[in-house]
């Protein structure tokens, strides 16, 4: 009851929500994951460092949500707090060539708005099912192109409650990584800097993606995207197909037949049943090609 009280009181702000015991299964891609104990949506900086202060005085662990496209949560759910920023941090303007976007707000939606204003750049993030936020988090990618190719900026919170404004080096964008997680940050607002382009030529692009998406991946299963990351000088797909694990199921949970990359929830799988199926995974690539797998896919809770 503390809890919910105290969490309660430190929202002063009117659009503010805060949850509790709200099921995760609602807030991730892969439609899998207990309860978490608080769910917050702050409206705004206060509101936001208020919680984080909170949750680190009282050592009541957190974590930062954006549209659980890359999560994967306890069955068992997670004995915290989790602060959404997918309800209020939505903000999306242009100035010029350069595109504002709140964390919260979609690559999709964003990339909507980069070709309704003639630039070209953000074509490759159109069809990644994330946030602005959680896209930095792990720089994501896709078609050979990252989001430290378009960043010029970010506006981030320290653990402290200080706002810095950094650039792509100052974040150590890498291969699906960054200093964000490790330093505790909060991603805000991310500068997107574009290049004006034809109109045509930019949706011809997007639609073009789009199929090959469509063609290639199991859109139509709850997944987390991509299971696993690329291991240097090979494709984990490829290693996985040759290792004879397309299709390989655990409860309802399985290895795409249409992309071996993807783990899938084909109905009703747990989180036990992805993590054990991609510990089989791991382990008999790893005895077949020798080569070591990393999951991509974040977890949250105890497994």
């Amino acid at each position: 009851m503390e809890l919910r009280e105290t969490l309660t009181a430190l929202l002063a702000q009117e659009g503010s929500v805060c949850r509790f015991m709200e099921p995760m299964s609602s807030h991730t891609t892969f439609r899998i994951g207990g309860p978490a104990a608080a769910f917050v949506c702050p409206e705004g900086e206060t509101d936001l460092k208020n919680v984080i202060d909170f949750c680190r005085r009282e050592q009541i662990p957190y974590r930062i949500l954006g549209n659980g496209s890359n999560l994967l949560v306890s069955d068992a759910g997670f004995k915290g707090v989790v602060i959404s920023m997918t309800e209020c941090w939505q903000s999306l303007r242009t100035e010029g060539e350069r595109i504002f976007a709140g964390a919260g707000q979609l690559l999709s939606r964003t990339a909507r708005r980069a070709l309704e204003e003639g630039l070209t750049g953000f074509e490759f993030a159109a069809g990644i099912p994330g946030t602005v936020g959680g896209a930095l988090v792990m720089n994501a990618g896709a078609y050979g192109f990252e989001m430290k190719d378009i960043l010029e900026s970010a506006r981030v919170m320290t653990p402290e409650g200080e706002i810095l404004t950094l650039g792509p080096g100052e974040l150590c964008l890498g291969y699906r990584t960054s200093c964000i997680p490790f330093r505790e940050y909060t991603v805000l607002e991310a500068c997107f800097l574009l290049k004006k382009g034809d109109k045509e030529s930019i949706e011809a692009s997007m639609k073009e993606l789009a199929e090959k998406r469509r063609e290639k991946q199991p859109l139509q299963y709850p997944s987390a995207g991509s299971t696993f990351k690329r291991p240097q000088g090979h494709f984990a797909a490829q290693l996985i197909e040759e290792a004879g694990l397309k299709g390989l199921t655990v409860g309802g949970a399985q290895v795409s037949e249409k992309h071996s990359g993807f783990v899938i929830n084909r109905g009703g799988a747990t989180a036990a049943d992805v993590m054990e199926l991609c510990r089989q995974v791991r382990e008999k690539v790893k005895a077949r090609s020798g080569v070591e797998l990393e999951m991509e896919v974040k977890t949250l809770g105890e497994f």
